[in-house]
């Protein structure tokens, strides 16, 4: 009887900063990834640092794409912004028949990951972007609170950290700012303003003034709880709500290539990545709440670590779950695959707190 072959996973866009730090965490728990990105000079440094294989190829030519994939069971997409590598990723893990992972906040990938359902059930794999703090402890509280109160009809998600961003994210927010904010109101996603909402939160740590924001959960949380109306939130002093206000009068040029292309190289020359000293003093803390049309309100908190460490947890957990994965295939959110409780099982995660109102009245 033959030995059932070991399974193949890759890093895409290891030599990133999250990318890098995964790989390097696979690494210490004895997993084996193949790195790879579109630069050999990045690449081949950290895979002969870990004594890895590594591939290196752009994602511009299809063929490229799939010759690299053949022998590939799962990809890890750690390669942003997302918009541009993970829609040609997608399709050419469901062309090649493996998984498809990524750490991704972009609405528009999860939006385009859930159209292809179908196609990742019909192969029988599955597609899971959202792997790291972008979205699994938001979805996770919104599952938990869906489960609590069943017929909610609204949905609020929050998080509060102090934590700063690394050059990635800062470009991937740049690049939204141009695009305003977004809302989710009857099951349809809807544009506003920048700031064009914000309010008082209690994240658990005490009352902190919060703006509206485009995350990821108006597409994930919909997708986990089918509430229709979502809107999700993040910790902002008043005077950065003011600040992103004023960037609506600039949102028109943010659109333009060249004033991005500049911008995103003034970003690269002036932001630093969060030390790992940086990241173990700025933990996170996500709120959420429901409510249903007879006033019953119920709300959740959650602690966890660093958005950035339990990114590096969260996607290994779900990678190291997938490589031994007999399920169904399709799109899942990490709730759904996981389950609603997934990320209390991550390193240094509080367990979800729920606690119920009665037309504005703690209960009991």
């Amino acid at each position: 009887m033959n030995a059932k072959r070991e399974a193949k996973w890759m890093i895409y866009g290891a030599n990133g900063f999250t990318g890098s730090m995964i790989a390097r965490k696979a690494h210490m728990q004895g997993m084996s990834p193949i790195l790879a990105g579109r630069s050999e000079e990045q690449i081949v440094p950290l895979a002969t640092e870990l004594g890895v294989s590594y591939r290196v190829f752009s994602l511009e030519e299809p063929e490229r794409i799939a010759e690299n994939l053949a022998d590939i069971d799962l990809l890890l997409n750690c390669a942003g912004p997302f918009v541009d590598t993970a829609p040609s990723l997608i399709d050419s893990c469901m062309d090649n028949n493996l998984h498809y992972l990524d750490i991704t906040g972009e609405i528009a990938i999860f939006e385009y990951a859930q159209a292809r359902h179908s196609r990742a059930r019909q192969c029988r794999k599955v597609i899971c972007p959202g792997v790291g703090f972008d979205v699994i402890p938001t979805d996770c509280i919104a599952a938990t609170l869906k489960n609590a109160l069943p017929d909610a009809e609204r949905l609020t998600l929050g998080f509060d950290t102090e934590g700063g961003l690394s050059v990635g994210t800062t470009k991937t927010s740049l690049l939204g700012a141009g695009q305003g904010s977004m809302v989710r109101q009857a099951g349809k996603l809807v544009c506003e303003p920048l700031a064009a909402r914000e309010r008082d939160i209690d994240f658990g740590t005490g009352i902190k003034h919060a703006v509206a924001i485009p995350w990821g959960d108006l597409a994930t949380a919909w997708f986990s709880t089918g509430i229709g109306n979502i809107e999700v939130y993040m910790g902002a002093p008043p005077g950065r709500v003011r600040q992103l206000r004023q960037l609506n009068w600039l949102r028109p040029l943010l659109r333009l290539g060249w004033l991005q292309r500049f911008l995103l190289r003034r970003i690269e020359q002036s932001v630093e990545n969060p030390t790992t000293e940086e990241r173990s003093q700025a933990p996170c803390y996500v709120w959420g709440e429901v409510k249903n049309n007879n006033g019953t309100s119920k709300q959740a908190f959650l602690s966890t670590p660093n958005g950035y460490d339990l990114t590096v947890s969260g996607a290994l957990a779900i990678t190291q779950y997938l490589l031994d994965y007999e399920g169904g295939g399709g799109y899942f959110t990490p709730s759904r695959l996981m389950g609603a409780s997934f990320v209390e099982s991550l390193p240094g995660c509080s367990a979800i707190t729920v606690i119920s109102y009665q037309q504005g009245v703690l209960d009991s």
